[in-house]
């Protein structure tokens, strides 16, 4: 399997970067045959620095690691006109599993990204690769680079080194700063067909044909959440908790009770993840700083520091997962008002939401086009309200009372 067969519904992309990929093994096959260090040439697809935009879902990190692969790719097939990116020699292998020596993937389950994190990173960058090929740097979350970092990984992409390949993902060009972004080349991806996401749950996870498609259009080609709503029985509980809000907004009891309904489902989720997640992290931490069994769990005296950054750093990261299964729950309600509008206007597009359809027609009929497109803007309101850090349960109770208002 190439390693391009998990970006999905992304041709043209993968055009160019299976081009660049074939100009940077030209490169390397120069400079190791003696030829001296080798310019990229304006004709060259190859550059040092790229920046993958697209919308949540459209596979933008799957496309920057397939290419990170494919640059890495040392399959003997390229010395009889293989293309680079096999994806099963060591090199597309180890990148894609995330181990290869040269390959440094970085993504945060944090706020933002800061200036310490990203001189680090500057630093790995500036180091020749250790297999003699290129030093990639996967940088997922992009947009989440404070002011201070931006600048900071500026002056690395004005000045890269020799070797080095800057791969960037962010959903949208505005989210890089201007002066990051004038230096890349531009890819956008599209959001996937929802054939082509069903087709990939069913080939590469063995979901049930029938289960994919469903998945697949509640969420409108997001690949990563089509595939969690097809294995996990609470991501489709939690969704089909939010597909009855619309009904019980008719009051303002009923208003409050499901935004404070909402809220906690999604402080669940942080919850969830902090069992899974914190207690491996500390009883590692501990073990680290010597808290060995026989010391009564006691710490070693100045490791008390290293213990509060990582509580902190647990804090962040739950505040974090919260937003995120807020943001979620909203862009399913989204969803379900996009197709009430569709009913109301009697547009021949499948309903994303169609085992619900009951609940679809019933809103349809008791509202117009005008009142739905209102709720529309109310929950996208709610969503920039999270992102100013206005306070969760404020933002989703004005969201609720406006949906009741239409």
């Amino acid at each position: 399997m190439a390693v391009w067969d998990d970006v999905v519904g992304q041709e043209r992309v993968t055009e160019q970067l299976a081009a660049a990929a074939r100009d940077a093994d030209a490169i390397v096959a120069a400079e190791a045959a003696g030829e001296g260090p080798a310019e990229r040439s304006g004709a060259s697809q190859m550059t040092h620095a790229w920046l993958f935009t697209g919308p949540p879902g459209s596979g933008r990190a799957t496309a920057a690691r397939a290419f990170a692969a494919a640059v890495q790719c040392v399959s003997p097939d390229r010395g009889l006109g293989g293309a680079p990116g096999c994806g099963f020699c060591d090199g597309c292998h180890t990148t894609l599993v995330g181990t290869h020596a040269d390959v440094e993937i970085v993504r945060t389950d944090l706020l933002s990204i800061g200036v310490k994190e990203t001189r680090d990173l500057v630093r790995r960058a500036s180091l020749s690769p250790a297999g003699g090929r290129w030093q990639v740097i996967v940088l997922e979350d992009a947009d989440r680079l404070t002011e201070g970092a931006g600048n900071v990984l500026l002056k690395a992409v004005e000045e890269p080194a020799p070797r080095t390949v800057w791969l960037l993902c962010a959903p949208s060009i505005e989210d890089v700063l201007p002066t990051i972004r004038s230096r890349c080349r531009h890819l956008s991806l599209r959001t996937p067909p929802v054939s082509a996401v069903a087709d990939v749950l069913v080939r590469r996870d063995g979901i049930d044909p029938q289960a994919a498609d469903l998945a697949a259009r509640a969420t409108q080609g997001h690949i990563d959440r089509a595939r969690r709503l097809a294995t996990d029985e609470r991501a489709r509980a939690r969704r089909a908790a939010v597909l009855k809000l619309p009904l019980r907004v008719d009051d303002i009891g009923g208003c409050l009770k499901a935004a404070q309904e909402l809220i906690d489902a999604a402080g669940e989720d942080a919850k969830q993840v902090a069992e899974e997640v914190d207690a491996k992290e500390t009883e590692e931490l501990r073990a680290a700083l010597g808290a060995a069994a026989g010391t009564g769990g006691r710490l070693p005296r100045g490791t008390a520091g290293a213990m509060k950054e990582l509580q902190d750093r647990q804090k962040r990261r739950a505040t974090r997962t919260q937003r995120d299964s807020l943001d979620l729950a909203l862009v399913d309600l989204t969803a379900f008002y996009r197709d009430v509008l569709a009913v109301q206007m009697g547009a021949s597009v499948p309903l994303a939401n169609d085992e619900v359809r009951d609940s679809v027609q019933r809103i349809a009929t008791g509202s117009t086009p005008e009142r739905t497109l209102r709720r529309i803007e109310a929950v996208i309101a709610c969503r920039e309200a999270l992102e100013r850090n206005v306070a969760p349960l404020l933002a989703v109770e004005a969201m609720t009372v406006a949906l009741r208002a239409g």
